[in-house]
């Protein structure tokens, strides 16, 4: 049985299928009625959902997520963006005792990032690339926020949508949606 993996050969039989009774569709047609047979709204998300369930390489290795390490001076400052301007959850916080440096993994819809007070776990003014669904309810979102200190665009790059937010400590996340096609 056909799982989600297989979701762009299906789209090609479909269209084959289609041609042999003198029905044509686009490619991309074929993606949005796939993704509509597995339940989800458009090819976007059931192209996000492939990424998911890595598989194993010729060695037998899969990787999972990769979760940045972000340094951060200052957890007041850090909360307000990453929790209150970028909507993220705190799953866990670390402290070594009382009066140590904060560690601490925020999240939001998959993406994880780990917090950091310590010195040498990352380096300020780092630049990361998450891949999305939905840039532009992200950036409706950001922009009904009025956060004083930051008003992101949402700049078309030909091949995808890009939004770029930058952290009180210098460290740069650019959102980005390809476009279908």
């Amino acid at each position: 049985m056909r799982d989600h993996r297989d979701a762009k050969a299906m789209a090609k039989e479909l269209r084959t299928a289609l041609a042999e009774r003198k029905l044509t569709i686009t490619h991309s047609e074929a993606l949005e009625i796939v993704a509509r047979q597995f339940g989800l709204a458009n090819w976007n998300i059931l192209a996000a959902n492939r990424g998911g369930a890595a598989e194993p390489d010729m060695a037998g290795m899969a990787f999972e997520q990769a979760v940045p390490i972000v340094r951060i001076f200052d957890v007041g400052k850090a909360r307000e963006f990453y929790l209150g301007f970028l909507g993220f959850t705190v799953d866990w916080e670390h402290r070594y005792g009382d009066n140590f440096p904060l560690y601490m993994q925020v999240s939001r819809a998959g993406l994880r990032l780990h917090l950091s007070e310590h010195a040498g776990d990352a380096t300020p003014g780092g630049n990361m690339c998450v891949y999305m669904i939905g840039i532009r309810a992200l950036h409706r979102e950001l922009a009904a926020q009025d956060y004083r200190y930051m008003k992101p665009g949402l700049q078309d790059e030909g091949s995808r949508l890009e939004l770029q937010v930058t952290d009180p400590f210098n460290n740069r996340i650019r959102f980005m949606e390809l476009k279908p096609g």
